[in-house]
This record gives C-alpha cells, structure tokens and sequence, in this order.
C-alpha cells in the first residue's frame, strides 16, 4: 500500500470515527433512558415474575394489565422485530406513543402506559431512547390481546385498582 492510499484510508476512517463515536453515545443514552423509566419492568418477557427474561430485552410481556371499564392490555414487543414489534414504524409514530399514546392505528394506549410522564422527555432524549429500541436484537414474540370488556383474556393479568 503506498503512503497515498494509506493516508486516504486513515482519513476515511478516522472521519468516519465521530459519527461512530455519537451513534454509540446516543444509544448508551437511550438505554440509559429505558432503565430510568423501567420500560423492562413491565415490556420485559417474564416482568411481574421472579425470574424476568433478560435475554431478550423488552420483548414484550406475557402478563397483562386490567383497566377497570376499558378491558386487559399487555405490554407489547418493542424490539425492531417487523412482524410483532416495532419493525415498521417510524421514529415519530414509536415517539408519538411513548409521548403522545397515540399509536400508528389511531389507537390510544391505555393509561397504565404512563406516555403522559414520558410527554414531557426533551427532542434529543426521545430520539436517544429510539436509537436505544432501534438496536435491540430484534425478537418475534406477539403478546396476548387486547381484549375489550366483552372478551375473556388468554394469559394471566393483573387488576389496576383506581382511586374512588
């Protein structure tokens, strides 16, 4: 290799170094994020159990919320998994649920999902915690429901008891 290519490589590299350097602190941001904000103790498989599946880091769970008067919610996969994740939406729409509860659908998220918190994260944080659920390992894992008043829940799930 002469000097010539070697000095041109070295600086592609090197170049390239500090958009390597603030994607990587953007997710360690994110997954700082998602810890503060405990998203595994509830989207984590097995959260609510002894033993919760660390493997597999919100992957979504297998036991659900009953909201009084509105029905049984579970939080759901949200790796970047296309078929049962959060594969296919786009920044704004994975923002606009953990901001706004709105989903992609027009579906609002049941209030035991506490987006009304999560509406006040600045621009750049919100855009780190879906760096953070954009590097995920994507998981297939389709949680149960939801199921409106009328229907029988799949798998077990707890009751929110509401102040009277």
């Amino acid at each position: 290799m002469n000097r010539l290519t070697a000095a041109l490589s070295a600086i592609a590299v090197f170049g390239l170094m500090p958009g390597l350097a603030q994607a990587d602190a953007l997710v360690e941001r994110g997954a700082y994020l998602a810890n503060i904000m405990d998203c595994g103790g509830c989207h984590n498989t097995g959260a609510f159990t002894p033993e919760p599946n660390l493997k597999t880091p919100l992957s979504g769970s297998t036991i659900g919320f009953e909201m009084p008067g509105m029905g049984v919610f579970f939080p759901p996969n949200l790796t970047p998994d296309k078929a049962t994740g959060l594969g296919d939406w786009t920044d704004d729409q994975v923002i606009a649920a953990f901001t706004k509860g709105e989903r992609p659908d027009g579906r609002i998220l049941a209030p035991v999902m506490p987006w009304m918190s999560y509406g006040h994260i600045t621009p750049e944080d919100a855009k780190a915690l879906v760096a953070y659920l954009r590097s995920l390992t994507p998981v297939e894992h389709q949680v149960p429901g939801p199921f409106g008043l009328e229907e029988k829940a799949t798998a077990p799930y707890f009751t929110v008891k509401l102040p009277e």
